[in-house]
Order: structure tokens, then sequence, then C-alpha cells
């Protein structure tokens, strides 16, 4: 419920700035950030936080009615918070590439797989940065036979410049069941502000095969998730009209002050709060890809239904799926980490001798700066990138070629785009060869 020592507050924005200003115009990773900056884990260990809520794969994996498994597979994958694992699945995640950042995983357990890769696209827009987290995801039920993919929402972190930062996901979401032809579309409502009504909204259809409305899913990805009839909620509709809103597509930049304003003026005094945001998402940033514009992608799964915000009143016939688990005790002291993230980086006496030399729980940066020591997690963190610059040099002057370990490139099997596959070779424990990074 505690980590070893309390986070630090950073010294101040102007401090963080005097060290970005030197390298603008030049990739990110090449400047030391002050470690004040940073929190007591890894991006990979951050990615393992899908398993959070994997007993709800363990549930749908029992469930006969596929329309009932694609229901728990929503909140086992969108939830945010924390609980532990019922089948105590294992993960294995590897940084696949470095410029640009990719990282992918293979989570396993006795009824199922998840894995999948991830490779965020970053928009600065002045007062604001919105990821884009490129990248298929891959859940099978192996009972069932059945596969689902799909692509994460994009994210966006306002107020980079001044005031308080808050988050918000938004998109358009879809599951699909390459077996049954089933789907599941999640729209997560933009929240038109950090008091907005419809911020963390999300609301969605299970659809069969030929695009029936089975189920109609609502909550907030914060809290809950809800599920009722699509009778239920037509009826609902029809008998209180006016408490529902259409849902209106979040528009680009000047949209009634927003914060996506071009990044012009604002894109020096934003990078002086870039890295403080750094504690939740942990995410390599490459200056130039960064300020990349890229058009629009346009949706390819065809038109995606309507969704209308219900949330004064509960529908009729609705059950929950999913509750929040509430965080532990002083978790505000503890970088808001919830209980499952809180252990994330423990080393197990039993274990510790079993795991790669690389794994990030070895991480000497890491474990000082969870320790509170601060000068001392700042002088490793200086060493081991110096170690990785060294070893990128030495492999380019010798004509070396860096290739990934677990993971290879190759093609998603269900839905035919590239991917990262998992090699299958990490349980083996042999590390005999395995190079020494800290």
């Amino acid at each position: 419920t505690r980590l070893p020592a309390p986070q630090q507050t950073s010294s101040g924005e102007f401090s963080l700035w005097s060290v970005l200003k030197q390298g603008i115009g030049k990739e990110l990773s090449k400047i030391t950030m002050p470690v004040v900056f940073n929190e007591p884990l890894s991006f990979l260990q951050r990615v393992t936080e899908y398993m959070e809520y994997a007993h709800l794969l363990d549930r749908a994996c029992e469930e006969d009615d596929p329309v009932l498994r694609m229901q728990l597979w929503f909140w086992s994958h969108d939830s945010c918070q924390s609980t532990w694992c019922s089948s105590s699945p294992r993960i294995v995640a590897e940084q696949v590439s470095h410029h640009p950042p990719v990282s992918a995983f293979h989570a396993e357990a006795d009824a199922w797989f998840f894995h999948g890769s991830v490779h965020p696209k970053l928009r600065f827009w002045g007062r604001s940065v919105e990821i884009q987290p490129k990248g298929t995801l891959t859940l099978e039920l192996l009972r069932h036979g059945e596969a689902y993919t799909w692509t994460n929402v994009n994210c966006c972190v306002h107020n980079l410049i001044s005031g308080q930062l808050w988050i918000e996901q938004y998109g358009a979401m879809e599951i699909i069941n390459h077996v049954t032809g089933h789907k599941g579309v999640l729209n997560f409502k933009a929240g038109g502000g950090s008091a907005g009504k419809d911020l963390h909204k999300v609301e969605g259809f299970v659809l069969d095969k030929d695009k029936k409305k089975l189920r109609f899913v609502y909550g907030r990805w914060t809290d809950l998730l809800k599920a009722t009839d699509v009778a239920s909620y037509e009826e609902y509709r029809a008998a209180f009209p006016a408490k529902f809103n259409r849902d209106d597509t979040r528009k680009k930049s000047g949209e009634n002050g927003s914060a996506f304003s071009s990044p012009a003026s604002s894109s020096r005094k934003m990078f002086s709060k870039l890295n403080s945001i750094t504690s939740s998402f942990k995410i390599s940033v490459d200056t130039e890809a960064a300020f990349e514009a890229e058009d629009e992608e346009e949706d390819e799964g065809g038109p995606i239904p309507r969704t209308i915000s219900t949330y004064s009143v509960d529908i009729p016939n609705s059950y929950t799926l999913w509750e929040v688990t509430p965080r532990p005790p002083h978790s505000s002291e503890y970088y808001h980490f919830t209980l499952f993230a809180m252990g994330l980086n423990e080393r197990d006496p039993a274990s510790i001798d079993k795991i790669a030399p690389t794994d990030s729980r070895l991480r000497p940066d890491i474990r000082l700066l969870e320790e509170g020591d601060m000068d001392g997690a700042g002088c490793e963190k200086s060493r081991l990138e110096e170690k990785q610059r060294e070893t990128r040099k030495s492999r380019k002057k010798h004509k070396g070629e860096w290739k990934s370990r677990w993971f290879e490139q190759g093609t998603n099997a269900f839905n035919g785009q590239p991917d990262w596959l998992y090699s299958g070779r990490y349980w083996e424990r042999n590390y005999a060869d395995v190079e020494e990074i800290f």
C-alpha cells in the first residue's frame, strides 16, 4: 500500500525550462532530464497495467454467450484502476524500437492470450499534447477459439502552459470478434473542459454481424460501466428526450477557444511542462516526429452508431459490468499509484534470480528514485543514458545491427496488419547471451 519513500515535488518549472531550452530543435532523447520529473516505473512496467482487470477476461472465458463475452472484455481492457488478477497471468514486454519508440508485449493465462504493440504519435497544439496510440491489440479466448482486435483511442493532456493539468480520452473504438462477427463500438466522449458534463463518459453498442444493436453500454471509464438491453434504452430515450444531447465530434483548432490551437508561438513554453506529465505516460518524445503534421485518417470500419448522453438517471434494467476499486490509502503521496502499480517494481526474493538481467525491476535509477535518493537516481540515470549513447556509437562504428530479442516483426493473423509477434522463447529462462544494459 506504500512505496519506500513518498514522491518529491519538482523544484519549479523554470529549472526544467533551463534544461530544455538548450535542446530546441534536437531530439529530446539526447537531453538528460531531471530525475525529479520521473516516476519509479519504466514505460514497459506501465504497459503491464493492462493486466489490472484481467480477472474479467477469466470470467469472459467462462461465458457461453458471445455478447456477454464482449461486454466483459470492454472493461477488462479500458478500466484504469486496480485489482489483482485471479488467474495470475504472466507478461513479457520489450522495447523493440527506440526511434520511433515502440513497445511490444505478450500476456498469457490458462484461458487466454493478450498481445500487441504500442507506438504513440504525439501532436503538440500549444496548450495541450495529443497522443495517438498507434498499434494493434489482440485478445485470444482459447476455449472459444475467438480473437478480438482493436486500437486504443486518443488521449489529450490539457493546460501544459498554465492551470491545472487534466486528461481526457476521446474517439471511437471498434472491437471486432473475428469468429462470430460481433462488434463492440465505444464512443469515448470529448469532455469540453475539465468540468465538462461529458468528461470521461463512454457509450456504445454491442452489434451482431448484421450490425443489429444488441446491448447499450454506458458509464465513465474512471468510475463504472453499465449495460442494458436496447429496448429499455430506446424506451427510456423516448420517455425522457430532454435528458439526451447529441454527441458532437471533436473539432480541431479554434472551436470555442479549445485547447487545440496552433502550436506556433507557444510551443517553447509548452516544453517547460511537457516532462511533468511523464509520471503518467512515460512516452519517449522525438521532437522532429512530434511536430510532424499528419492528415486525419478516415475510419475504415463503416458508419459508427451515434450515441447519446444518459447519466442523470440510470436506464431501467441496467446492470453493472464493472466498478472501480478504490486506490490505497496515501496514494496521493506515492505518485497516485493504484495498488497494482505499487507492486510493479517489487522484487520477490524467491524469484529474483529467475528474471532476465534486463528486467525493469533491476534498473538502478528507478530503484533509487523509489527509495527517495534523488541525487543517486540522477547520477544513475545520467550514467545509463550515456551508456546507451556509447553503445549506439560502437554498434554504428562496427556496422552492427540492433535486433529485438523476444519479439519479431510480422503480420497479425486476424486483421492482416503489421504487428510485433512474440517469439515464444522468454519463459525458457535462457539469458546466457543477453546484452548487459544496466
